[in-house]
């Protein structure tokens, strides 16, 4: 069953979604050389105990037994890399994945950045983060009441082959509101004109979780880490958007302070 929202519940979707996106991009900045992923969850365990009027959940950690606050994936970690002693090194792409809920709503986001800047990066990590970036930016471009899921499903799966890259087939994006993963689950994968028709009022998840080489993954022992088997990078972006009647608008707009932003399609 997919819910639709009211104006009101979008409204506090929107609160949500801004103090998410604003907590991503404080994780974010602490991603530097010699940091390490266990401190960067720290921070966000005691942020996430400051905002608002301290309603705020305490991001993942519990769910389903994750132990941390926020899934910190580094290199050819995909999702779901668990913070601990790891230390940031120049040059790493580390994926930060943020969620909570605010007076019953959840926020839903994630990006990944470059440790020590777009400089440090290989021209195929660069190429990487463009088309994964691209993926996601077009696909919430594409979305209108009235067309199908597997329409913007399509849509992904064509930009990232468009970069030479390949989409995870084993972990979807989904369903957001009240409750972290609900109906639909947003495949990054699909031929156009299937599934759900997106209506006004959808809340969804949209997250393109890309690999530079094959689309294979693995999960480590800890039960939770996914990474590619053939040991490249990955990458991974998320908004949470509603569908309204003119299109889409990002509930996390932690685009407002990624650097990249304003040129993330250049070389």
């Amino acid at each position: 069953m997919i819910d639709l929202r009211t104006p009101a519940e979008l409204d506090r979707m929107r609160e949500a979604g801004r103090l998410m996106a604003e907590l991503l991009n404080a994780c974010c900045d602490l991603a530097r050389p010699g940091v390490t992923t266990g401190e960067i969850d720290a921070f966000c365990r005691a942020r996430l105990k400051t905002l608002g009027d301290g309603t705020a959940t305490s991001g993942s950690l519990g769910y389903m037994g994750y132990p941390a606050a926020l899934c910190v994936s580094v290199n050819e970690e995909v999702i779901h890399g668990i913070p601990g002693g790891r230390v940031l090194q120049h040059g790493d792409l580390v994926s930060l994945d943020v969620c909570g809920a605010y007076h019953g709503f959840v926020g839903d986001n994630t990006r990944t950045v470059a440790v020590g800047g777009p400089d440090a990066l290989t021209p195929d990590a660069r190429r990487l983060l463009r088309t994964t970036r691209r993926a996601l930016e077009e696909a919430v471009a594409a979305i209108r009441p009235g067309k199908r899921l597997g329409d913007i499903s399509h849509l992904i799966e064509r930009l990232v082959a468009e970069g030479g890259c390949t989409v995870v087939k084993e972990y979807t994006g989904h369903g957001v509101g009240r409750r972290l993963h609900e109906d639909p689950p947003v495949p990054n994968y699909g031929k156009a004109g299937r599934g759900p028709i997106l209506h006004e009022g959808m809340t969804l998840a949209i997250e393109p979780m890309v690999n530079l080489g094959k689309a294979a993954i693995r999960v480590l022992d800890d039960g939770w880490t996914v990474v590619t088997q053939d040991g490249l990078p990955a990458a991974h972006f998320e908004y949470t958007v509603a569908v309204l009647k003119d299109g889409a608008e990002i509930l996390t707009p932690w685009f407002e302070r990624d650097p990249w932003t304003a040129d993330w399609m250049a070389g």
